[in-house]
C-alpha cells in the first residue's frame, strides 16, 4: 500500500474501573507500561507511517519519556486530550501529518490486536471506507428497563462485540468528527460518527484475546496472553 496511513492511540482516560492510583495504561505488564506495548505493536506495523499518541496533559512529559527510552520511531507528536473519548481522537485527526489518506484509531489500553487482524481491517477499509475489529458475542444479552426488569432478547447471531483498530479513509472520519462537533453529538466510538454520516461499516472478525485492559480482574489474563499467546504471534 502507498497511500499513507497514519494511527490515532487514545490513551488520555483515568480508568476509575481499574482501582488503582496509577492510570490503567501505565501499569506494568511484562516489565513495560501497557501503552507502551500498545506503541510497540503499531511502530512494527510495515504499513504505519506517522502515530499521534493523545494522552492526558499531566502525563505528555512522560510519554515523551516513553518514547526516547523505547525507540518508538514511528511516533511523531504526542499530544493533550480533550474532555470526552470523541474529543482526544478529534485532536489526534488534527495533529496527523496532512499527506495522511487511511487513519486506524485505537485504545491506548488493547495491546493484543493480532498482526494479521490489523491488516485485514486496513484492507477492508480501503475496500470498503471504513471497517472495525469485532468478535460475536458469546452471551445472551437481555435488554433490562430502569426498575431491573428484561425487555427483549436479541438474536446473538446478529450481536458483536467493537473492538480497535478502527479504520478509516481520512477525509471520511474527520468530516464524521466534525458534523458531531457542530451537532453536539457524542458517541460510543468512531464507527458511530461515520454510521451517522449514512456510510456502512464493515466488520472484520478478530479474536477474544485483543482486550481492552480495563479492570482489575482483566490484569491476569493479560498477562497469561503475554505468556502464553504473544510469543507464538509474534514467531
Amino acid at each position: 500500500m502507498t497511500d499513507k496511513l497514519g494511527v490515532v492511540i487514545v490513551a488520555a482516560g483515568r480508568g476509575s474501573r481499574m482501582r488503582t492510583q496509577e492510570s490503567k495504561q501505565y501499569l506494568l505488564l511484562d516489565g513495560k507500561p501497557i501503552l507502551v506495548h500498545t506503541l510497540e505493536l503499531f511502530d512494527r506495523f510495515e504499513a504505519v507511517s506517522d502515530v499521534v499518541l493523545v494522552t492526558g496533559a499531566d502525563d505528555v512529559e512522560r510519554c515523551q519519556g516513553y518514547i526516547e527510552a523505547y525507540g518508538l520511531r514511528k511516533v511523531k507528536r504526542v499530544i493533550p486530550g480533550g474532555k470526552e473519548r470523541q474529543d482526544s481522537v478529534f485532536q489526534g485527526l488534527l495533529a496527523l501529518d496532512g499527506s495522511v489518506r487511511w487513519v486506524m484509531v485505537h485504545d491506548g489500553v488493547r495491546p493484543f490486536a493480532a498482526r494479521e487482524h490489523i491488516a485485514a481491517c486496513l484492507d477492508k477499509a480501503i475496500e470498503t471506507e471504513a471497517a472495525v475489529l469485532a468478535v460475536p458475542v458469546k452471551d445472551t444479552i437481555k435488554i433490562v428497563d430502569g426498575e431491573g426488569l428484561i425487555q427483549a432478547t436479541p438474536d446473538r447471531r446478529s450481536l458483536w462485540a467493537i473492538q480497535t483498530p478502527q479504520a478509516f479513509r481520512f477525509s471520511l472520519l474527520r468530516e464524521a468528527h466534525e458534523r458531531a462537533r457542530e451537532e453536539g453529538f457524542v458517541g460510543t466510538d468512531d464507527a458511530m460518527l461515520v454510521e451517522r454520516l449514512g456510510v456502512r461499516v464493515a466488520v472484520v472478525e478478530a479474536d477474544y484475546y485483543n482486550i481492552k485492559i480495563t479492570t482489575p480482574e482483566d490484569l491476569p489474563w493479560a498477562e497469561w496472553i503475554i505468556r502464553h499467546v504473544r510469543g507464538e504471534r509474534e514467531s
